[in-house]
């Protein structure tokens, strides 16, 4: 299929995304957000910290119009990495799809609160507290050191040229 993409002049969304990707999901396993920010350090707490770094860049990329497809790709590599790291933990094949539609609604309904609070009037230390600690925030320290990073992070995506970030030159929001 590539030789085909690369004989028609397509881009491989794979091959486009990927490095975007994987710097998100550096993002997401930083030690900082767990050791100094007290999320759980666990399945579900890395879900929820690497789904929190790509609602920062779905964010950011959304307020630009030319970065529409590479919106839609990021997003069809969440759904495809999700999909085989719930395979590689064991889930068989009848739950991965409802488990994987699970995921992406704890997604849309993360990219709302985070939006709301990076660019509306939300409060940032709610929205955490509710989708990254899933309710039940760490002591004040930790949460202001998360809430201050996420912020910080966010902020340093919108300093950045949108080519740039697709190209995978995110920074990193964890000191």
């Amino acid at each position: 299929m590539s030789f085909l993409n690369e004989l028609l002049g397509r881009k491989n969304p794979n091959m486009v995304m990927q490095p975007l990707y994987d710097a998100i999901i550096a993002e997401g396993r930083h030690l900082d957000w767990y050791e100094q920010g007290g999320v759980p350090d666990s399945l579900d707490g890395r879900f929820d910290m690497i789904a929190a770094s790509l609602c920062a860049v779905l964010i950011r990329l959304d307020q630009t119009d030319e970065a529409r497809q590479e919106i839609a790709w990021l997003t069809e590599l969440f759904v495809t990495d999700m999909e085989g790291q719930l395979r590689q933990i064991g889930i068989g094949d009848l739950i991965v799809g409802k488990r994987v539609g699970e995921m992406m609604s704890a997604l849309g309904g993360r990219l709302g609160a985070y939006r709301e609070a990076l660019i509306g009037d939300a409060k940032l230390d709610q929205a955490l507290s509710r989708n990254l600690y899933r309710g039940e925030p760490p002591e004040a320290d930790r949460l202001d050191f998360t809430t201050k990073n996420f912020a910080d992070f966010y902020d340093r995506l919108t300093q950045i040229a949108t080519d740039q970030i697709i190209a995978g030159n995110i920074g990193k929001a964890a000191p």
